[in-house]
């Protein structure tokens, strides 16, 4: 992924089980870029929803000392949130690679 999208080497990637067990323990905040159509039909559980169309880092809740990670569709748009994010000052480096289709391979659960 990291030759595909500009600056993608600014943005770590988790494994949707990094992510499913950061979430468990409280030590991740999940934060859902994909836009309220597609979080309608499907969501990560428990995950903070600011799209990517009207993305303003200002929005995320404040993590309290989690970890903030970003997700969407197949890990595209939250690498582009996270170099968003870090360009206006914020310490969010991580992502989910792979995305909702990363975790529903993983066998993680979404909610509907």
């Amino acid at each position: 992924m990291a030759d595909e999208m500009p600056r993608a080497d600014e943005v770590r990637n988790l494994t949707p089980d990094e992510v499913a067990r950061g979430l468990k323990e409280g030590s991740m905040l999940l934060v859902d870029v994909r836009e309220p159509n597609e979080t309608a039909v499907e969501r990560y559980p428990g995950a903070v929803i600011v799209p990517l169309s009207a993305f303003d880092p200002a929005a995320i809740p404040e993590p309290r000392g989690k970890q903030v990670v970003f997700a969407c569709r197949s890990g595209r748009r939250s690498i582009t949130a996270s170099v968003a994010a870090q360009d206006a000052g914020y310490p969010y480096s991580a992502h989910l690679a792979g995305g909702i289709i990363a975790w529903k391979e993983a066998g993680l659960p979404t909610e509907s």
